[in-house]
């Protein structure tokens, strides 16, 4: 099964509570401040489109990636409900953030919940800037987040669990991670189980989710092998610099 197969059928029922117009609302600024001009933007790794709708309903047309088939389908069906001056800024396509090139130019691109972290070796990370670096208009703007390594390695990954439900459906997600330590990488291991309501059908499905953690200095380092500059980091969804309690940290590279 590949990453995300399954498990794309319950993702926004598991991230619900994720404040996708608050997150939107900062990356706008992230943007506005380093590109007051850009209008356009390339979503590498787009999932269900939340993020690329709330963007585009603050003015932005946003073109947004993605490997997983059932991703973008549930991307298209979110962008159907929203009223014609949205969804007509919305365009959501099959990609590889590796390796896609739609051979026409943004202003910004971003990358997030840590679709970076995901990039797993040298060369994928080194793949996956390279193609924001190819889609940049001059002066524009590469976003990203991922799990930051002084964090990562202060509070170390435990044992998660998630309980949820819609009326018609209950989740339970369960997740193990292993850490490697001369990789910087944490294996997530996860076990979802599903059970209808009505009929008290049961569904498991397990998946890995290989994620590297990060670190300013390597950052610096491949942004600039990949034609970029680091101009800004901080701590996700805050004007802070990262920290040893900020897992998550947001940079901001320009071309």
């Amino acid at each position: 099964m590949s990453l995300f197969g399954a498990y794309s059928g319950y993702y926004d029922l598991l991230y619900r509570d994720k404040d996708y117009a608050a997150e939107a609302r900062y990356v706008a600024e992230l943007i506005a401040t380093h590109a007051p001009g850009a209008r356009t933007i390339l979503e590498l790794g787009c999932g269900t489109g939340a993020h690329a709708a709330e963007l585009a309903a603050i003015g932005y047309s946003v073109f947004g990636v993605d490997m997983s088939e059932g991703m973008l389908a549930a991307a298209a069906t979110r962008a159907s409900r929203l009223g014609p001056d949205v969804s007509g800024r919305l365009t959501f396509s099959a990609g590889d953030v590796r390796t896609v090139r739609l051979g026409r130019k943004f202003d910004s691109v971003i990358s997030l919940f840590h679709v970076m972290s995901y990039q797993a070796s040298n060369a994928d990370l080194a793949s996956a800037f390279a193609t924001a670096r190819d889609h940049l208009s001059p002066g524009g703007v590469f976003v990203f987040d991922c799990w930051y390594g002084p964090a990562v390695l202060t509070q170390k990954p435990a044992v998660a669990v998630k309980r949820l439900g819609d009326g018609v459906i209950s989740v339970l997600r369960i997740a193990e991670p292993v850490m490697h330590a001369t990789e910087n990488i944490v294996d997530v291991n996860y076990t979802v189980h599903v059970t209808e309501h009505g009929t008290g059908k049961t569904e498991a499905l397990t998946e890995t989710h290989r994620m590297r953690y990060l670190f300013t200095p390597e950052i610096e380092t491949a942004l600039a092998a990949a034609g970029m500059t680091l101009i800004e980091s901080r701590e996700w969804m805050s004007p802070c610099e990262p920290g040893f309690d900020s897992w998550s940290a947001c940079f901001v590279g320009v071309g």
